[in-house]
């Protein structure tokens, strides 16, 4: 387990269920790229009995019987872990059947641990996985209490409709389910350190900007290169590493990637997101139950979230792009024209970069909300927080706050987040704004409460006469404390 970074909670609780004396049945989902299958490679370590993995309908595109090559590899899988040769099952029933038999076969009284990773690609269309996966778990391996059963997908949204909310014949079966988040700023900084990679503060959080804190691309990284470099490798090199991952992404975790591509350009076309209105208006794609279900796959997925902007009523919901890497990619790679190898490193002081550093810092603040709370030392105050933005008009401009913190004890922090290479330093113009926003805000919210305003960046405050604009100061340090 000394290969693995963070993850001390899933280490602790999946160990806690190896050592239990029931059966387990455990769901763990993620956004693809995340770690699931290396977290359960590492912490079960020479104790996983069977694995297997469904195969990928990226790879397995335009073929005719995709029932037939799942049913064949996992025969396959069953025969490298020492089943004796038969015939290749033509059902999933049979399939099961026969992992049951090999699992009597090689028990011994301790725990048998079965991995079905990508559990989501091998339920194709008309193929009765359900059913047998079903008749597998219900009749035969709930019974076992040396049973342990780990099932693993990118495609969040089937393994909660299908086994952590399924209302037939897997009901409450489901005795845990562990969602896998990326990195935070704290565990990629303890990442690089592992692999000798030396990066300032500042580079690793605008590398949380990029990819999100997504270990399998930072796992790209070299460490003779700096950030720049790194990033040009990725993406702008010739034959980047990167270059085809955001297709190979919709397509691997959703039926319809092309559909889901339009409504994530949609949403990510805005920094307050879209409503359902104005996503069936750019897309065309009604709202209805299908736009419902896709809304609801792509925030299962992390690719997105949903969230009611302060003051709203019920049918302003927002929907909002929050993935940093399809941010980043649809920023700066979808319509990439440069044919230059080095553009990261050649314009990191492009406006272009400027403004995009703005708005994906605040993506990384609102990740890591928490620690934003614990800075504040507001850990134990029960607290919401949302976004608020009011249209101008002829007469009055308009005014947008990304972060808004409600809390019980009558005091709402409006949160300024500025990423700036130095101490960021107020002047008399945006002291102005920022006064003229609390007083924006205060005549929203109930007179009991108020309004104090609170700056988030990289190095703190710089003192001087319009500093007061500020009450509390958020600095990049705090991010990093876990």
């Amino acid at each position: 387990m000394s290969n693995l970074i963070g993850r001390k909670k899933e280490i602790a609780t999946l160990q806690e269920l190896y050592d239990s004396n029931q059966a387990q049945f455990i769901a763990i989902y993620g956004r693809r790229r995340v770690g699931k299958t290396f977290l359960v490679d590492e912490a079960l370590k020479e104790k996983i009995t069977f694995r297997h993995a469904g195969l990928s309908p990226v790879d397995e595109k335009g073929k005719q019987n995709l029932l037939k090559e799942q049913l064949k590899q996992f025969y396959l899988s069953l025969q490298l872990h020492g089943m004796s040769p038969s015939r290749c099952p033509t059902s999933w029933l049979e399939a099961f059947f026969m992992l049951e038999k090999w699992l009597i076969e090689q028990d011994n009284g301790e725990k048998q641990v079965v991995f079905l990773d990508e559990i989501p690609w091998m339920d194709t269309p008309k193929s009765g996985f359900m059913t047998a996966f079903e008749g597998f778990w219900n009749n035969w391996a709930c019974h076992r209490p040396n049973m342990m059963l780990i099932v693993c997908g990118s495609a969040n949204s089937w393994i909660l409709d299908n086994l952590v909310n399924n209302h037939g014949g897997l009901y409450g079966r489901v005795t845990y389910e562990m969602k896998l988040s990326p990195f935070t700023l704290e565990e990629t900084e303890e990442f690089f350190r592992s692999r000798g990679i030396s990066f300032s503060r500042y580079d690793i959080v605008q590398c949380q900007m990029i990819l999100g804190g997504i270990p399998y691309y930072l796992n790209y990284f070299r460490k003779e290169l700096s950030l720049p470099q790194n990033i040009d490798r990725l993406f702008f090199a010739e034959n980047p590493k990167l270059r085809d991952e955001y297709d190979r992404l919709f397509a691997s975790v959703f039926s319809n990637p092309d559909d889901m591509k339009k409504i994530v350009e949609c949403i990510g076309s805005k920094r307050s997101g879209a409503t359902r209105k104005e996503i069936a208006q750019t897309t065309r794609i009604a709202e209805s139950g299908n736009q419902t279900k896709m809304m609801k796959a792509l925030i299962a997925s992390d690719f997105a979230t949903k969230y009611l902007p302060f003051g709203a009523n019920k049918r302003e919901e927002h929907y909002k792009l929050t993935d940093s890497f399809c941010i980043f990619y649809l920023k700066f790679l979808r319509k990439h024209e440069s044919r230059d190898p080095e553009f990261w490193t050649h314009n990191e002081n492009m406006q272009q970069l400027v403004s995009w550093r703005g708005f994906a810092f605040e993506e990384v603040c609102l990740r890591h909300i928490s620690q934003i709370k614990d800075a504040l030392g507001i850990r134990g105050v029960v607290s919401s927080q949302s976004s608020w933005s009011l249209k101008g008009n002829e007469n009055e401009d308009g005014s947008q706050i990304d972060l808004l913190i409600d809390r019980d004890d009558n005091i709402v922090n409006m949160c300024e987040m500025k990423f700036y290479s130095d101490t960021f330093a107020v002047d008399k113009d945006y002291e102005r704004t920022i006064v003229r926003r609390i007083n924006l805000l205060s005549g929203m919210i109930p007179k009991k409460k108020a309004v104090r305003s609170t700056l988030i960046t990289t190095y703190g405050l710089a003192r001087n006469e319009y500093s007061r604009a500020f009450q509390q100061v958020v600095t990049m340090d705090d991010l990093f404390i876990y």
